[in-house]
């Protein structure tokens, strides 16, 4: 889409950037429930390699802190906020590993889709569920990024998901209180 269609945009835009090998359907995927959750305008990058410093050799995983960094300071102004999209293991110092991770009221929000792709046996789900996983993830930092906290509700998108299996015992739900916060956050971005 030209610079030129932006300058006249109403919605705040969203950017999802799929990183690696991060397959380009899932950042779709993503983009397709920002626009339609959030009634945020979303778009989606093509693949970018992934920062080489994110690497943590020691435990071969990659620091998603490192990475929002990165990418907070790259020059993409036209981006109310991004959306980062990997197929590799994310970490925080904190945690043995994230699905996702943004900081709150932040700019960029780290997803990924590794431990997503596997069921907690061990066993591969569908790809449908995956993505769905994906979404709700998303969904979940972007809550993040406009400012929301964890919420106690297991049934908001904004409860903390430690596992696959709560995850996906998520409904694709903003409990009234987190729905209200996200409605004024976007009244004024």
């Amino acid at each position: 889409m030209p610079d030129d269609d932006r300058v006249d945009r109403k919605k705040p835009l969203v950017t999802v950037i799929p990183f690696g090998q991060t397959p380009v359907i899932a950042a779709k995927v993503i983009a397709a429930h920002i626009s339609g959750y959030l009634n945020m305008d979303a778009e989606t990058l093509p693949s970018m390699p992934i920062p080489p410093d994110a690497l943590d050799g020691e435990r071969l995983q990659y620091n998603a802190a490192r990475i929002i960094e990165t990418l907070e300071a790259a020059d993409m102004t036209n981006a109310f906020k991004i959306v980062a999209l990997f197929d590799v293991d994310l970490f925080i110092p904190l945690f043995t590993h994230v699905f996702g991770e943004a900081r709150q009221n932040g700019r960029v929000a780290a997803i990924s889709l590794y431990r997503l792709s596997i069921h907690a046996d061990g066993s591969c789900p569908p790809s449908d569920r995956i993505l769905e996983r994906a979404a709700k993830i998303a969904l979940h930092e972007m809550g993040h990024l406009l400012n929301l906290l964890h919420c106690a509700d297991p049934l908001c998108l904004m409860n903390f998901s430690d596992t696959v299996d709560n995850l996906d015992q998520t409904p694709f739900n903003f409990c009234r209180y987190c729905r209200r916060s996200l409605h004024r956050a976007l009244a004024s971005p």
